[in-house]
């Protein structure tokens, strides 16, 4: 599996440029005040008028773990695609949502896996 920083040095290989983002997500607790909490998203992949938000999971085994890599996509509110990349050979699937849920190995040896 690769580590974070090859992912990195990966989608600079094809030319995208790449930044770590942050989503805050602001809402309201029992007594009304605003409370802010923050996820991050793992990489956000410009090249042109194409951005792509991708999350990276060593494995999403339980319901709980898919909500957690889901959750920042989830807040984002822009129409640009939304990815998380596995360890895991699974045959690539996008849900409900649209977020696209495809195995590192597609993502490695297909250099356009993630346009489509």
């Amino acid at each position: 599996m690769l580590n974070e920083s090859e992912k990195n040095l990966e989608l600079l290989k094809r030319g995208f440029s790449v930044d770590v983002g942050i989503v805050e997500v602001a809402k309201r607790n029992e007594e009304g005040k605003v409370v802010r909490n923050y996820y991050e998203v793992d990489f956000i992949a410009n090249r042109g008028n194409n951005k792509f938000y991708i999350q990276s999971a060593f494995a999403m085994d339980t319901e709980e773990k898919q909500e957690q890599e889901k959750k920042s996509l989830m807040n984002i509110k822009d129409f640009f695609k939304k990815i998380i990349i596995v360890k895991d050979d699974i045959k690539r699937k996008r849900d409900e949502t649209g977020i696209v849920t495809m195995s590192i190995y597609d993502f490695l040896f297909d250099e356009k896996s993630i346009d489509y």
